[in-house]
């Protein structure tokens, strides 16, 4: 069974970057997808992108070419580096498969 947990989150300035990475348990690491989503205060769910399985990537609309998801075989992990961060984006940021959710991290931007 898989399991995932993301870091990386904290505090960051309006325009600052952050890198999160979700650590993917398991042995067939390279037959998922990794989805990230976030919740942000008093808002639903929101996909923020996917890396699929051949390292082909999609992003949500509002990422605007900020965010760049990327996987690392090797490790086991996918990261988020997220650019020109803004107030708007602050949320939990989640990292997922189709059918297993991971532990968040919190993702501030403020001044």
């Amino acid at each position: 069974q898989v399991q995932l947990v993301a870091s990386g989150g904290g505090l960051v300035q309006p325009g600052g970057s952050l890198r999160l990475s979700c650590e993917v348990s398991t042995t067939q690491f390279t037959e998922y997808a990794i989805i990230w989503v976030r919740q942000a205060p008093g808002k639903g769910d929101e996909w923020v992108a996917t890396c699929f399985t051949d390292n082909t990537t999609n992003y949500a609309r509002f990422v605007e070419g900020r965010f760049t998801c990327s996987r690392h075989n090797d490790k086991n992990v996918v990261a988020l580096q997220m650019n020109s961060l803004k107030p708007e984006d602050t949320a939990i940021y989640y990292c997922k498969t189709t059918d297993t959710w991971g532990q968040g991290t919190q993702v501030t931007v403020s001044s």
